[in-house]
């Protein structure tokens, strides 16, 4: 028998969040009036309260704060109105279809979240941004394009600050991809990820 037996690694959804052509991994936690779309979510990840998220891909270990909007909606500029009518004209007339290449559009947009980032409380990521593995986003920060591994961001728009690590723990941290480890090695690993700096972890376990 294993020494470290897992929870119950059944995803837990507040009993009013909604979500719609999900997929959630193991350990999952969605919050109170978490809206979700089309979104696909990592093992370990969590939405705290009021969070929203459409065509999204969210990786392992993300923490992801209260008043979240992950790919905001786009309203079609080049056209004479901006407003829903053109794409969405079936809510006002009868007969009338959503507007499938901009919804196609849309859906094509797609956000994409690496693992290990933390996205701070009410930040906004735009359509079609790419956030790296170990990013930090700030707290209201409105980002508009790619974030670098390990890169923390903030501000709207959001400027770079700093990088979370040197170069060489960058690059050591992505080969090792600990946030893919089965759970008994990530269990054993938990005392060391408290106590040891990011150089005596990386040394301890890059060769393992």
């Amino acid at each position: 028998m294993t020494q470290f037996l897992p929870h119950d690694s059944e995803p837990k959804i507040h009993t009013t969040a909604e979500l719609k052509g999900c997929r959630l991994g193991r350990f999952v936690s969605v919050g109170a009036r978490v809206i979700l779309r089309d979104v696909e979510v990592g093992d370990f990840s969590y939405f705290e309260r009021h969070g929203e998220a459409i065509y999204c891909s969210i990786g392992k270990f993300c923490s992801i704060a209260a008043n979240v909007r992950l790919n905001t909606l786009e309203h079609p500029m080049e056209r004479v109105t901006t407003h829903k009518i053109t794409y969405r004209p079936n809510e006002y007339f009868r007969f009338q279809g959503v507007d499938a290449e901009f919804r196609e559009r849309r859906g094509n947009a797609r956000v994409t979240i690496g693992n290990d980032v933390w996205i701070g409380h009410g930040a906004v990521v735009t359509p079609g941004v790419t956030i790296a593995n170990g990013a930090v986003i700030g707290a209201n920060a409105v980002v508009t394009r790619d974030v670098e591994p390990y890169e923390v961001v903030a501000r709207a728009p959001a400027r770079h600050l700093r990088h979370r690590f040197s170069p060489e723990m960058i690059a050591a941290l992505q080969e090792m991809a600990w946030w893919d480890w089965p759970h008994e090695r990530l269990a054993t690993a938990i005392p060391d990820m408290q106590a040891l700096s990011i150089e005596d972890f990386v040394g301890k376990y890059n060769d393992r």
